[in-house]
């Protein structure tokens, strides 16, 4: 018998009517979240904290943990069987057409794909419970600015790089927090569904995908077709390692566009947590980042940098949905509405003067200065740890806990004066 939709979902009659056997499948994975990774999650490891032996079966295989559970071993069956579809030629592309914008992808990655992600209440309600949602904005980016830098480098995502093993234990972070709000027993699975279902899952990866790359599109960048291809397949390997079902797992553009209109169609909207998530993120990390870089008094730049973000959350998600999140208006959104174009015909001649050689040139250079700004936010934000997983508070522990997940250090770091590009991260 199909099982009703999760009672806080609106329009779930709209999502089957406009989208078929795909709305269903929305709605039915509501309930389904990563049965391997919960079932690893849930058992007790022999060979000592979670975190630990997934990181040695991460770095050795399987077969070099003593003792692994079923659990463990159906988990890295899974992982070690890499699909016949995955093309890693294609996913260096897709790192190399991503590098080199690496300044406007963290904006967008702030000011466009998490701030859409929170008009869905719902969806946020694992960071509102672990009270991760609106502490420390900058050491949460940090912590996912590593993994996305481990993730767009040329073989990152193969079975021996460090952008798989970053996304397995992303994973597993995941399947802790399922785990932990299932011992709370506060969850409302009936309203809510299950924690982290498979649709906000896929989500996720739209916002990494089509999300960006359409805010991108505003702010002038223009990937070729065979880019845009070559991005999406890097996410759709992603999902998979992530646990993304196959039937939600987008592969293409055309299925970003799918989960984002499903997820907005049938979201209750943003609740006050969403709003306050926005303003923690604005204030207390993408304004001021923006602000080193600006010329002028600091109390200026401040202003200045505040006013740019929120117009610029007004231009990539329309004034409608900044609205219900209470993002301050202003004309400065239609001075930003209007930049892209002009940046977009500037960059498309200065490619074709490059030639490939200094193109090549620049994507190297890119990796370099992307790695440096990761190590500059390191030192500004005092962050020793790479993923929440290892953070102080959580090395003692198998799991994170609510309180490793809620602060990731144990003080409130004052960013340096440095000018920096901005960098951000998406909600996990």
């Amino acid at each position: 018998m199909e099982r009703n939709s999760p009672s806080g979902l609106v329009n779930t009659e709209a999502a089957v009517q406009r989208y078929g056997a795909a709305g269903r499948i929305w709605l039915d994975q509501m309930w389904l979240a990563d049965p391997l990774a919960d079932a690893v999650a849930a058992d007790k490891q022999p060979g000592g904290p979670t975190t630990a032996v997934l990181r040695t079966a991460l770095a050795d295989g399987i077969d070099a943990v003593a003792d692994a559970t079923d659990s463990l071993r159906d988990l890295f069956a899974f992982l070690d069987d890499e699909p016949d579809w995955v093309d890693h030629d294609r996913m260096g592309r897709a790192a190399d057409a991503l590098i080199v914008h690496t300044a406007p992808l963290g904006i967008v990655l702030g000011a466009a794909s998490l701030v859409r992600g929170a008009g869905n209440t719902l969806a946020g309600k694992p960071l509102a419970i672990t009270e991760r949602y609106v502490s420390q904005p900058a050491v949460r980016s940090v912590e996912v600015g590593e993994w996305l830098r481990q993730v767009i480098t040329p073989g990152g995502m193969r079975r021996d790089g460090d952008g798989f093993a970053y996304t397995v234990r992303v994973r597993m972070i995941h399947a802790h927090v399922r785990h932990m709000l299932g011992k709370r027993g506060d969850w409302d699975h009936e309203a809510w569904g299950v924690p982290i279902p498979q649709p906000y899952m896929a989500f996720t990866m739209a916002e990494f995908g089509h999300i960006a790359i359409d805010a991108m599109h505003k702010l002038g960048v223009r990937f070729t077709d065979r880019e845009l291809d070559d991005i999406y397949h890097l996410w759709r390997y992603v999902g998979h390692v992530v646990g993304m079902s196959p039937e939600l797992n987008p592969a293409c553009e055309a299925d970003h566009v799918r989960v984002e209109e499903l997820y907005r169609l049938t979201s209750p909207g943003p609740g006050p947590d969403d709003r306050d998530f926005v303003v923690a993120l604005t204030d207390d990390y993408l304004a001021p980042e923006l602000a080193k870089v600006l010329p002028g008094p600091w109390a200026l730049r401040q202003r200045v940098a505040n006013a740019t973000m929120y117009g610029l959350q007004r231009v990539f998600i329309g004034d409608a949905d900044a609205d219900a999140l209470g993002i301050p208006d202003g004309p400065l959104k239609h001075v930003l509405g209007r930049v892209g174009p002009i940046l977009a015909t500037a960059g498309s001649a200065q490619r074709r003067l490059r030639g490939e050689r200094r193109n090549r040139a620049r994507i190297e250079a890119a990796y370099r200065v992307r790695d440096a700004e990761m190590l500059r936010m390191r030192r500004d934000y005092r962050v020793s740890h790479d993923l929440v997983d290892t953070a102080p508070a959580a090395s003692t522990s198998s799991t994170p806990s609510t309180s490793s997940m809620s602060s990731t250090s144990s003080t409130r770091a004052q960013p340096s004066k440095r000018p920096a590009a901005v960098t951000s991260s998406v909600r996990q």
